[in-house]
């Protein structure tokens, strides 16, 4: 037995007995709506049991351990961010993992192959297997939250950049950011209202709440830092690093759903804020120095 082979096994065992806390606990936890899920959950924790107990088995004098960290920080994931996001992160390493095992399956013994090659089966089959088991409501809507907040964040950043050449008061450049959103926000939910009743299969209704509500709820976390302090720059820096958090976190949400590259949707809709921060900006330092309109 090479020493690679129980690295891998052991970096494996770990990997696979963390998973099985974690869906185990997952499993104890009531899911909505569907109560079945449960005993899926119970089903995969065991898979992957039956899959620490292979590698262990390479690695029998290396103590294999759960990580307490990561089992509260996936506990937290679960409740507050729903079960298909939890689920799809741990299942987000699953290409790379495979492609180990199969890297290294010359150096298993040839009376293991067999179960070896059950166990990437088992990986590449998990989230085909288990996709149509999840039915939380917000996944269905998640394009419309996206839409919601991705056009807040770069309408009202702008909007708030502008008020830099404008008003003399942080709090009226505040005031109009959310005065803006609230338009907007009903604006953008009566625009989802109508792209849903076109063939969307879910709730038009509902479609146009998480539209407008993301809207509106993104509007007043960047109005706020304009009415924690006068000094409009560092106003609209906090206001800016806001954004930039709320765009990593949505584009982080979305790819692991979606299974797409955070970095590029990250990279393209910060450009698109930043952008549009710039260009208000410029145009409101033009109407004060040159039209000569000044407010507050």
């Amino acid at each position: 037995m090479s020493q690679s082979l129980s690295e891998v096994a052991f970096e494996s065992a770990t990997d696979e007995l963390n998973e099985y806390v974690i869906y185990k606990k997952f499993s104890e936890l009531r899911i909505r709506n569907n109560p079945g899920f449960s005993e899926t959950l119970s089903r995969l924790a065991g898979m992957e049991y039956k899959h620490y107990e292979f590698w262990k088995k390479f690695c029998p004098d290396r103590e294999v351990s759960v990580s307490k960290i990561k089992l509260a920080l996936m506990v937290f994931v679960r409740l507050f961010l729903g079960v298909t996001f939890a689920f799809k992160l741990l299942e987000r390493t699953e290409t790379n993992v495979i492609q180990q095992y199969k890297a290294i399956a010359h150096l298993v013994p040839s009376e293991d192959q067999g179960m070896l090659q059950e166990i990437i089966k088992d990986e590449e089959e998990h989230e085909k297997e288990f996709a149509d088991q999840f039915n939380e409501s917000h996944i269905k809507y998640i394009s419309f939250i996206v839409l919601g907040l991705a056009d807040a964040l770069v309408e009202i950043a702008g909007i708030h950049a502008g008020s830099l050449g404008i008003y003399d008061s942080t709090k009226l450049a505040g005031l109009a950011g959310i005065i803006a959103g609230a338009a907007a926000s009903i604006a953008m939910a009566s625009a989802a209202y109508a792209q849903a009743k076109t063939g969307f299969k879910g709730s038009a209704g509902l479609s146009a709440v998480y539209t407008g509500v993301s809207y509106f709820l993104t509007a007043v976390i960047l109005a706020t830092p304009y009415f924690l302090t006068e000094v409009m720059l560092n106003a609209l820096l906090v206001s800016v690093i806001a954004g930039i958090v709320l765009i990593a976190f949505i584009s982080f949400y979305g790819s692991v759903i979606a299974g797409t590259t955070f970095r590029k949707d990250f990279v393209e809709v910060t450009g698109i804020m930043l952008g549009a921060t710039v260009a208000l900006y410029l145009l409101g330092t033009v109407i004060r120095y040159f039209i000569g309109l000044k407010v507050g």
